[in-house]
């Protein structure tokens, strides 16, 4: 399989990079099992990256994804930063806490040269991008440093416009999928795609492998997506109900609770579109609001709400659509049964034309048409 070959891996599952919520344990508990592992570095300062890759390079061998935004920084709008500051007035009072006074720190910082200096000296396996692709000479340096390179779309747009760039593979990322939109090329969320709609059309579009993402927490999922083309998946959500991720209580309470319905992409807690668990600021201020500073300036005037936040009413509480499928597992155990029950399903559904070999390194589908 393209896929396993490409990065070096034994199953084709890779465990989306999380902000917030998958730091090395979670990494090496999955790259362990067989699969991808990744260490999200947009929000987090090099530093703390750089211990995060030692103590997973302390605990295996295996490969590592390093992930990183490519936004662009908005220039800051004063006058709008303060009327979204004075929005969130009454819960600052409500809290008794402070407003912000600096609402210009931008927080999670695109990938720089700094960051490209971090990919040299940690030369992981793979490099994620995003939101698009970094200068043509920052990732011409990421790619000398012997990293294979990836990136979300979320149209075939998208997926063209990187194949073109040359990346190694694209990820088909559905509007099932938990977390920030990865659009660079559009800004209208009402028209993203579902990942299997989108991810049929991605393959046909690019010659590179297509990993999908969005709405996969079980082996009926993976199957679905091998089905449809995919070389490989990737998951998230179903890994935040891992003992391994670093999520708050009120976040896993979150997770445990709710179902299909209740989750809403929001531009609230970032500036950008992403999807999350419904929650007091989503219902109170409405989820999509085009008067919040763009990402990634929102989060500042939020902050000393989060900081008092226990509840998760001013945080966000990112989640795909599939929650409800998924079950907690250690992270190693969860990545064996996503591939293990995807290869049942797939032979479960085997009828004349498909044929399914499982062997111990790769999977092989091959889907024949049947003259009529």
């Amino acid at each position: 399989m393209r896929a396993l070959k490409l990065f070096g891996i034994a199953l084709p599952i890779l465990q989306a990079p999380m902000a917030g919520a998958g730091l090395s344990a979670l990494a090496v508990a999955v790259a362990e099992a067989g699969g991808l592992g990744a260490i999200p570095c947009a929000a987090i300062a090099l530093d703390q990256a750089r211990a995060e890759v030692a103590a997973f390079r302390a605990r295996t061998r295996r490969p590592l994804n390093l992930n990183f935004f490519c936004h662009a920084l908005p220039p800051v709008d004063a006058a709008r930063l303060r009327a979204w500051r004075d929005r969130l007035a009454p819960y600052y009072a409500e809290r008794g806490v402070v407003p912000p006074e600096a609402l210009g720190d931008a927080g999670r910082q695109p990938f720089d040269a700094a960051a490209c200096a971090f990919v040299e000296e940690a030369c992981p396996e793979v490099v994620s991008f995003h939101f698009g692709l970094p200068p043509a000479d920052l990732l011409a340096r990421v790619r000398a440093a012997g990293a294979k390179v990836i990136a979300s779309a979320t149209t075939v747009r998208e997926a063209r416009w990187l194949a073109e760039r040359g990346v190694d593979a694209v990820i088909a990322q559905g509007a099932e999928a938990g977390g920030h939109r990865g659009l660079f090329l559009t800004d209208d969320v009402t028209t993203q795609v579902g990942t299997f709609a989108l991810l049929p059309q991605v393959v046909d579009a690019v010659d590179v492998p297509v990993i999908a993402a969005g709405g996969i927490a079980d082996g009926r999922g993976v199957a679905a997506a091998f089905v449809l083309g995919a070389s490989a998946v990737q998951v998230g959500t179903a890994y935040l109900f891992c003992p391994e991720a670093s999520v708050t209580p009120a976040h896993r309470a979150a997770l445990r609770a709710g179902g299909d319905a209740d989750t809403a992409l929001t531009n609230l807690f970032s500036g950008r579109p992403a999807r999350g668990i419904v929650n007091r600021l989503m219902r109170e201020q409405g989820p999509l609001d085009p008067g919040v500073p763009p990402f990634p300036l929102a989060g500042a005037a939020l902050a000393p709400l989060r900081a008092t936040d226990a509840a998760g009413d001013f945080t966000s509480l990112w989640s795909g659509q599939a929650r409800a499928l998924a079950v907690e597992l250690p992270a190693g155990e969860l990545t064996r049964r996503l591939a293990a029950d995807g290869r049942s399903a797939l032979a479960r559904a085997a009828a004349p034309g498909i044929e399914v070999r499982p062997t111990d390194s790769t999977w092989t589908v091959n889907i024949e048409f049947l003259s009529i």
